[in-house]
């Protein structure tokens, strides 16, 4: 989104194309998750996999081709097709409110159809997903979600045995001549194609956080909360002469200490207020009292700063 704004010309179909786009780069990396871990990518973030739904005792180290398959079809496909559909319910409710079509065409008429029964359609869906929930928190299923079902997989967790056959590298022969071209060429593309979905596995999780920053960061809101930020005026400093008793009025000649009333001697000011004393009188008076003679704000010894120049 961030290119297709700075550089429409050049980076637009990426935006345009964004769902083919994703649904390419997910299919990849779902695929090499199930093939070498046997799960989705979120699977097997959280140490699960997939075995088949009716297998009993120790588990294949990899999924079969049926489940394989239907499992990549229903990860990466429905996602897809549903988000094409709730995009097609928007823009055709967009096009009701502002349509040119006569409200007797059929047209109009197959829309006005689909989006009434759109929402019964969803909830129906929704509630399917709830329902196989429910029964699964209650024990009367064996999986969270229709899908898996429709897959024919349930979940198992990963066992010591799995982390160690997973951590364990294929071993394949190394005669030349027992391997022809063509095998060699689906390798080095196998490989390949392997070595893109481990660099998107490993990277998704930053690259998902750099991408919701760079989202927060050029959104609408946050540039106005930025601006309203900014534009806030800048307070003055803070001003309060404390004149009750005990405390040193200012003298009429610049020159004079407060505290003594006489010419100052070892010009001493201090940099929590800005008033100048003599060194002897505004050590004694910080040391015992610990604020400024003046102003009466929080003063300490190391707050004392000698005046070397000539006064003038």
């Amino acid at each position: 989104q961030v290119l297709a704004e700075a550089t429409p010309g050049r980076c637009g179909f990426l935006w345009r194309r964004f769902d083919e786009l994703y649904l390419a780069l997910d299919a990849l990396l779902q695929h090499h998750c199930l093939r070498r871990r046997g799960a989705s990518f979120s699977e097997s973030f959280y140490g699960l996999r997939r075995v088949p739904g009716g297998q009993r005792g120790p588990a294949p180290a990899a999924l079969p081709g049926p489940q394989h398959w239907k499992s990549l079809l229903l990860l990466v496909l429905v996602p897809y097709l549903k988000g094409k559909l709730e995009k097609l319910v928007s823009s055709l409710r967009e096009e009701d409110e502002y349509s040119i079509h006569p409200p007797s065409s059929s047209w109009k008429r197959f829309s006005r159809a689909f989006l009434a029964a759109y929402p019964f359609v969803n909830m129906a869906w929704e509630g399917w997903f709830l329902i196989q929930q429910l029964c699964y928190i209650l024990g009367k299923a064996q999986h969270h979600s229709p899908l898996l079902r429709l897959a024919g997989v349930r979940l198992v967790r990963l066992t010591a045995e799995d982390i160690q056959a997973l951590e364990k590298k294929p071993v394949g022969a190394t005669s030349s001549q027992t391997h022809g071209i063509k095998t060699q060429v689906q390798s080095a593309v196998r490989k390949a194609l392997g070595g893109i979905a481990l660099s998107l596995s490993t990277g998704l999780s930053v690259s998902v956080f750099f991408l919701q920053f760079l989202d927060w960061w050029y959104s609408s809101e946050n540039q106005e909360t930025i601006k309203s930020l900014t534009a806030l005026p800048t307070p003055p400093p803070p001003v309060h002469l404390d004149h009750e008793a005990g405390s040193a009025l200012l003298p009429e000649l610049k020159t004079v200490c407060p505290l003594c009333h006489k010419i100052r001697v070892n010009a001493t000011a201090l940099a929590t207020s800005g008033f100048v004393f003599c060194y002897r009188c505004v050590h004694s008076y910080v040391k015992t009292q610990q604020r400024c003679p003046v102003t009466g704000y929080a003063t300490e010894l190391q707050h004392l700063v000698k005046l070397y120049c000539p006064e003038s």
